[in-house]
């Protein structure tokens, strides 16, 4: 009986050992919380940003512009029939694309 409990002892150990062997390792993960963006008009949107909307894409046509406090602005621009969303700094350098 001393036996069966010391190999159960082992046995149950044994298996601990092997799960955290092969357990995925968990990661540190940012997250980063997005900040409200109120809507403005077209002309509130700065010349610089402006620029680099049409250096970026040429014929582009400003739909939506939103911006938040830190002053960056949320762009939704149509060129032709494909529209997509672009996000500026003030100063008109891209952030994500």
């Amino acid at each position: 009986m001393k036996k069966l409990i010391l190999a159960a002892i082992v046995l149950g150990s044994m298996s601990i050992y092997a799960y955290k062997m092969t357990a995925p390792k968990m990661e540190n993960i940012t997250v980063s919380i997005q900040t409200e963006y109120t809507e403005v008009t077209a002309d509130a949107v700065p010349a610089a940003v402006k620029t680099a909307l049409q250096t970026a894409y040429p014929g582009a046509k400003l739909v939506k512009a939103w911006v938040n406090e830190k002053k960056d602005y949320k762009l939704e621009i149509s060129v032709g029939d494909q529209k997509a969303t672009v996000f500026s700094d003030v100063n008109g350098n891209w952030l994500k694309i």
